[in-house]
């Protein structure tokens, strides 16, 4: 009897070499969608628009690389228990990991802008104003707060394991749960870019990405120029 499309993904449950590869492969989807752009390439650099470009190409195809190599070699010992000698994912430890290597990340993002390295410093803002989305020591503060909070969540999913009740309750053992919560991190992650995208933030400059969709809908640009418009005229003075 064959398994109904919705539990597919229990094919790679004691197959931890082809589901990493599959991980793997959908990062590059990611990376690889990240580096689409347009135009030309006008200031090439790594510190640039069009460095980060290349920064993506070159992680995409690294990941293609690295999930071609973990398909082929999937059987590798270290994903074997030692107890058994059989293949074994142990997914409490494994999301203990993914939120140690992304609290890192993540601190190391606010970090890095705070030093000024190549880049100009931005001082966080730790106040009620850094949730403004057009403050930019927001955002560094966010990701230096959020990056901390990862690192000790991601230590203590490391050396403390859950009592069983917890982890049958949450059915951390289940690898339809684990694909959710990506997933669902993923769609979260998507939405905070989408929202900046349309309505403007710090880090979508309208002299690098344009105007957005929100200014448009509400005519911004065009409120601003009869205003202006509006003051000369007042003033008597003559359009060019």
């Amino acid at each position: 009897m064959g398994l109904p499309w919705y539990r597919i993904h229990t094919v790679v449950l004691n197959d931890p070499g082809h589901l990493l590869s599959v991980h793997i492969m959908h990062i590059t989807l990611v990376a690889g969608w990240a580096s689409i752009t347009r135009g030309t390439i006008t200031n090439p650099g790594i510190w640039s628009y069009e460095g980060v470009v290349g920064a993506h190409i070159e992680f995409f195809g690294l990941c293609f690389l690295a999930a071609i190599w973990h398909w082929v070699y999937w059987d590798l010992e270290i994903f074997c228990d030692e107890r058994t000698g059989k293949p074994s994912l142990e997914l409490p430890k494994i999301f203990g990991i993914h939120l140690f290597l992304l609290g890192v990340a993540c601190f190391g993002f606010g970090t890095f802008h705070i030093t000024g390295l190549y880049i100009q410093a931005v001082n966080p803002t730790w106040g009620v104003e850094g949730f403004d989305p057009f403050v930019p020591g927001g955002i560094t503060s966010h990701h230096i707060a959020a990056g901390t909070l990862g690192i000790l969540t991601g230590l203590f999913h490391l050396s403390v394991r859950l009592p069983q009740h917890l982890y049958k309750g949450l059915r951390m053992g289940n690898i339809e749960t684990v694909l959710f919560s990506s997933i669902d991190d993923v769609f979260f992650a998507t939405l905070v870019i989408v929202g900046t995208m349309w309505y403007g933030s710090a880090t979508t400059p309208i002299e690098l990405f344009g105007p957005t969709h929100y200014q448009w809908d509400q005519g911004y640009f065009q409120q601003e120029i009869y205003r202006r418009v509006g003051i000369g005229l007042v003033k008597n003075q003559s359009l060019p």
